[in-house]
């Protein structure tokens, strides 16, 4: 029976997805090969890749507004010190929201100059600083979106003279924004896209070329964009399953449909942890992400009692990260509001029986 998948990554997928990407596996729309059979520089490859790149910047609002959108490899760790090769000429501003944007940071400080406009590492990054200036002299601002492992997520994105960059790689397609604020955005395909393999990066064109250093081909965009994400193999299968789940999001109306539901699902979360006299809620309530809800259990002696229960009820992968301990529930896109209900009836019902 299928669990309840409250996992932070890799993620939930749409049920319909996973059974076309199944079937794929097996064998390609009738061409007598599978999926990873399949030549990358075959027609069939060709037209996956370029759907799947028309499709995110469509959804985002993009489409004919000088962006591409690249399916890369390496993960989103790859993107920070990338990001920092193809920006980076005399420093580069940093928000520092979490454990990403530190790695982030940490990367960035091997090529050049870092400046960290704002941190909330003073509360372990439970809020989001919101009142910081960013140098002049900043090639770029880097944010983090969504925080993972905090439970936090930026609700206001910043205004800015420089480059605007953001990994969004636990809250990309699930709320709308003017993604045209950004430079460059780009997000691990496992939260809301796809099966961990591929990142998707989508980068404005004329942000690039400004660099006088050499940049290692693997980590340079313009390559990337020339050579439409083919520079090297790429991931098929990846690739492949989150050009359906862009599809299956486009028939449901896009991100602004979408944004309801993620709304609805949050809503009923935090609903309950505020309410429960059993729970607490981690994150400062005005920054509380609405793909990652992190709460704590008030009484130990519970905890195994909820446990439990959770098993019983089938629900998967509410464990918090170890920076914050308690518990953590992702409501990526996929999510169905039913297994929130079931895990709201589960702390219910341990608040009813303590």
């Amino acid at each position: 029976m299928k669990k309840h998948n409250f996992s932070a990554g890799p993620c939930i997928l749409p049920d319909e997805v996973m059974q076309q990407a199944a079937r794929a596996v097996e064998e390609l729309d009738g061409s007598g090969l599978s999926l990873i059979e399949i030549s990358h520089r075959s027609a069939a490859f060709i037209d996956i890749m370029e759907n799947a790149c028309a499709l995110a910047l469509e959804l985002l609002g993009l489409t004919g507004k000088g962006y591409k959108a690249l399916f890369l490899q390496g993960g989103a760790s790859s993107q920070f010190i990338a990001t920092a090769y193809n920006l980076l000429e005399n420093k580069g501003a940093y928000l520092n929201t979490g454990t990403w944007s530190t790695k982030a940071i940490k990367e960035a400080k091997i090529l050049g100059e870092v400046v960290e406009v704002a941190s909330s590492a003073d509360a372990n990054f439970n809020y989001i600083p919101k009142e910081y200036s960013v140098p002049t002299d900043a090639d770029y601002l880097h944010i983090t979106t969504n925080n993972t492992i905090f439970g936090t997520q930026i609700k206001n994105i910043p205004d800015t003279d420089t480059v605007l960059v953001s990994d969004s790689s636990s809250d990309i397609f699930s709320r709308e924004l003017d993604f045209s604020k950004f430079g460059i955005l780009y997000a691990g395909a496992q939260k809301n896209m796809g099966p961990a393999g591929t990142t998707l990066v989508v980068v404005r064109e004329d942000v690039l070329g400004k660099v006088t250093h050499s940049i290692p081909s693997m980590l340079d965009y313009a390559i990337h964009s020339s050579k439409g994400s083919m520079f090297n193999t790429p991931p098929v299968f990846a690739v492949y399953t989150s050009m359906l789940t862009l599809e299956w999001l486009k028939n449901l109306g896009g991100i602004k449909a979408i944004e309801v539901k993620n709304n609805a699902k949050a809503d009923l979360m935090y609903g309950e942890i505020d309410r429960n006299s059993l729970f607490k809620g981690f994150a400062a309530q005005e920054d509380r992400s609405t793909m990652n809800a992190t709460f704590t259990l008030e009484e130990a002696k519970l905890k195994e009692r909820f446990y439990s229960m959770c098993a019983d009820a089938l629900i998967n992968g509410i464990n918090g990260h170890r920076s914050v301990g308690g518990y953590r529930a992702s409501m990526y896109n996929a999510l169905p509001i039913a297994s929130v209900q079931t895990l709201v009836d589960v702390m219910k019902e341990l608040e009813r029986t303590a």
